[in-house]
């Protein structure tokens, strides 16, 4: 016997029922019998009435039964999706069946404690399996194959659903953008304990792309838009292509969306028209922010952003703070402020020119520091995740340290390839990252005027262990080095120390490495570091972390030749819309002198 399933894969777990009150509710608990399959016991309690609405909608005692009676034919299509459609459903309450004529009598002297039980028990029977799989209509082989559906696999709704997708997915990626795939037509053959499937395919014509509109653009000009696009007006119909030129618009920062269309219909010369619709971002956009820690003090600082300053996505940033207001590692108040200009796009698609200018006021424990600097560089975007930049760069700084005090005037040329697979900037739970820069610095004014190289590499990555996005393994490590100086022809500044949030939690700010005889550091020509932590999120907004740092800072040898120091820490995290709300506790294993005895770090996002 064959009978038609029309509706069923259409409608799988979304069968309804009306809600009924009542004016004394019948307390009540729901318990399931275990199944043997774990997705099938999630299942059925997720399509239950009894179990979603028990708190939010009491109900008097009939209105108990009508739920539970209501919640049988969920349990069906719920079993049936799941390829038992000869499974029977029993629904128990206080060990009564729902058609024995006792239970209502039974439930209307019932008291309100204890809460009555009911118990929900199904028999299984056997799995039904796929006979035919059929593909009706004319189509390339290679499409076909993506049906992925075999005779003699399980009869799961939700595979036979997908298929239908892979095969309309596989005909549209073949160029065809009007092709259809009806909903799969479903027999059941009982005696056989099996299904047969067909799917309707109708392709239409491979297509290529007709005229793109742009709606949506008002203060950026569509000429910019234009040239970013990488698809074109005759150009084969191919999703992915369409896909990301929409991802490469959407990433230049000026649109809070951008959707992509296909007409439903080709025009007259045989192409499939296409429009973007764009949403702009406001032009304008300021931010306040604030940190701290025991070893660097409190910082403010508030930026401004012009998001789109000449119509071509041009950005203009401005930064102000204050630092270095108190902290364990600092002798004075500090500032910072810098203002930089982004030309997106600049001679050829994918470049941008940077030019950056700012002024800086320090004063730590290990030198004092003012300065101005400016630079001049290209960054260039290269596929999966990588890109790089050149540019020069200029310094006037006056340092003291120690008590002596010296002019600097530095040109230098920096040049970093970075590497970025991670899924948040503030929050990554996977992917890596990675940059190595080299960068020659010659001096024109100052104690000593020989060249020398900067070399640092460094990367972190994040391995998400748990339930997605719960559960992260994030690794640190960085390596630098200089060659072409020693420890004191070095500027103080371009000098390497560790201690702190960004190497070795746990000491003070640049502690950690050669000092002089009062304990204040000296930095060296090369260090090392690593970190390992583990982050476990709590409930829905709070977390926790515990982590490992290592360094060690070498005054003119080899980066892995210094004495190495760790520190152990926890945190805590507060979860928000943007970002982690981060304090961090650490202690220094092996102390230094003038290390100190633990630091707390408070900031926006989590430490790498």
């Amino acid at each position: 016997m064959l009978r038609p399933l029309p509706a069923l894969f259409a409608a799988v777990l979304a069968v309804t029922g009306p809600v009924s009150h009542a004016a004394d509710p019948q307390p009540y608990t729901v318990t399931f019998n275990d199944t043997g399959n774990a997705a099938l016991n999630q299942a059925l309690k997720d399509s239950s009435t009894l179990i979603s609405l028990k708190q939010s909608a009491p109900v008097g005692p009939f209105a108990l039964v009508a739920r539970a009676q209501k919640d049988i034919e969920r349990f069906s299509v719920t079993l049936d999706s799941f390829g038992f459609y000869k499974a029977k459903v029993h629904v128990r309450i206080a060990g009564k069946a729902l058609d024995d004529p006792s239970l209502y009598g039974f439930l209307a002297r019932a008291p309100t404690n204890p809460s009555v039980p009911v118990v929900v028990a199904t028999e299984l029977g056997p799995l039904f399996h796929l006979r035919k799989v059929e593909i009706k209509g004319s189509m390339p082989y290679r499409a076909a194959t993506s049906l992925g559906l075999k005779p003699g696999a399980p009869a799961l709704a939700a595979d036979v659903l997908a298929a239908r997708e892979r095969l309309l997915d596989a005909l549209r990626n073949d160029g065809y953008a009007l092709a259809k795939v009806a909903e799969p037509v479903v027999i059941l053959v009982p005696d056989a304990n099996a299904l047969d499937v067909s799917y309707q395919v109708t392709t239409g014509p491979v297509a290529t792309l007709g005229e793109i509109s742009l709606h949506g653009l008002v203060a950026v000009n569509e000429s910019f838009v234009r040239g970013r696009l990488r698809i074109f007006y005759g150009d084969p119909f191919n999703p992915k292509a369409i896909e990301k030129a929409r991802q490469d618009l959407a990433s230049i920062g000026v649109f809070s969306s951008v959707r992509v269309h296909t007409a439903e219909h080709l025009d007259s010369q045989g192409r499939l028209p296409l429009t973007f619709e764009f949403t702009e971002r406001p032009k304008r956009v300021a931010n306040i922010g604030a940190a701290y820690s025991t070893d660097l003090g409190g910082s403010l600082s508030s930026t401004w952003q012009h998001r789109n300053l000449l119509g071509n996505a041009e950005q203009l940033n401005l930064m102000v703070g204050v630092t270095q207001i108190g902290g364990n590692s600092t002798t004075g108040i500090g500032y910072k402020a810098t203002s930089g200009f982004v030309k997106p796009d600049f001679l050829q698609t994918g470049q941008s020119l940077l030019i950056n200018l700012g002024a800086i006021k320090q004063s730590l424990i290990a030198y004092d520091q003012k300065a101005i600097m400016g630079d001049v560089s290209l960054n260039r975007k290269f596929p999966d995740h990588w890109n790089g930049s050149i540019g020069v760069a200029g310094e006037e700084s006056e340092i003291t340290q120690e008590g002596q005090t010296n002019h600097y005037t530095l040109l230098s040329l920096p040049m970093t390839l970075k590497y970025d697979s991670t899924n948040s900037l503030l929050d990554p739970t996977e992917g890596v990252r990675a940059s190595a820069s080299l960068t020659p610095i010659q001096p024109l004014t100052g104690p000593h005027t020989s060249t020398f190289l900067v070399m640092q590499v460094s990367g972190s990555g994040y391995l998400d262990v748990g339930e997605p996005g719960r559960s992260v393994l994030a690794l640190r490590g960085m390596v630098g080095d200089v060659q072409g100086a020693s420890q004191f022809e070095l500027p103080p500044d371009k000098r390497f120390y560790a201690g702190g949030s960004a190497t070795v939690r746990g000491y003070k700010y640049q502690s950690i490495g050669p000092q002089f005889p009062n304990q204040n550091p000296q930095g060296g020509t090369s260090m090392s570091a690593g970190t390992v932590e583990f982050r476990q999120r709590i409930l829905e907004d709070y977390g926790a972390a515990v982590f490992a740092d290592i360094g060690q800072v070498n005054a003119d040898g080899l980066p892995f030749g210094g004495i190495w120091r760790m520190g152990l820490g926890v945190g805590a995290r507060y979860y928000t819309s943007f970002g982690p709300i981060r304090l961090d506790l650490a202690l220094p294993v092996n102390k230094q002198a003038g290390s100190g005895s633990f630091e707390v770090y408070i900031g926006l996002g989590q430490a790498f």
